[in-house]
């Protein structure tokens, strides 16, 4: 089974790659790793969860918006890659969570993108992660999620 077809089985699919909002590119390939820049949680071209986890975003929406950046950054990877068939390793997550003071869940909430990768590519999926929280994000994004990939 394809890893877009696994996306189907589990009741999802890519949105549109979202496009840079600055002077930066979606994505870097250097050898065998493609680096991501930094993705939001957008839907049908627009911020789908903006604020502070921990005052206007709860865990769980969080934990949404975290899955959702991670399927924007795929879609970034499949318009860069042609296939995520071509994603052999899910190196690094480092994912950045805009949170109130007091705020300490962002490795739950990062695991919304994780726990994802883990269901659509196994333990190819498993990486390496950084969960901290920020005091402001892009747009008033509530989640940023950056990804390092291995590629063939």
């Amino acid at each position: 089974m394809s890893y877009e077809e696994k996306l189907n089985a589990l009741g999802l699919e890519l949105p549109e790659a979202p496009k840079p909002v600055a002077t930066y590119v979606p994505a870097v390939k250097a050898g065998n790793l493609l680096f991501l820049s930094g993705v939001l949680p957008m839907r049908n071209g627009q911020l789908a969860v903006v604020g502070k986890l921990g005052r206007e975003v709860s865990l769980a929406d969080g934990v949404e918006a975290a899955k959702l950046a991670m399927l924007n950054a795929l879609a970034i990877a499949k318009q860069e890659l042609g296939s995520l068939d071509r994603i052999t390793r899910v190196v690094k997550v480092v994912g950045h969570v805009a949170s109130a003071e007091g705020f300490t869940d962002q490795p739950q909430v990062l695991n919304g993108a994780s726990d994802l990768l883990v269901a659509i590519f196994g333990e190819a999926g498993r990486h390496a992660r950084v969960a901290t929280g920020a005091a402001e994000l892009p747009r008033r994004a509530a989640v940023e999620i950056e990804v390092i990939l291995a590629v063939s």
